[in-house]
């Protein structure tokens, strides 16, 4: 599922460094956050949508990917952004 302009201009907004940001990896983890959670509330309602299944599934493996990239950056940072966006380690 993708989210709306407006929504997706909001999670921008709330985790810039600066007013130019709008791909560094903080960014890039809130908006795919908000793109699985969209997806997670599909799948509990359509429950064989396998195609949708796949998607999710390459989405959380890519929003890994840059956390374990934070993680090895600076690991403050990394335990920042799981806290502020409510993810699991």
């Amino acid at each position: 599922m993708t989210i709306s302009k407006e929504r997706r201009t909001e999670v921008i907004g709330e985790h810039k460094k600066s007013d130019a940001d709008t791909g560094s990896p903080e960014v890039q983890i809130a908006i795919l956050t908000e793109r699985i959670n969209g997806l997670t509330q599909h799948m509990r309602t359509h429950r064989k949508d396998y195609a949708s299944r796949r998607g999710l599934l390459g989405l959380v493996s890519r929003r890994r990917r840059l956390l374990d990239y934070v993680r090895g950056e600076d690991p403050q940072r990394y335990l920042d952004i799981i806290g502020k966006l409510g993810i699991r380690k």
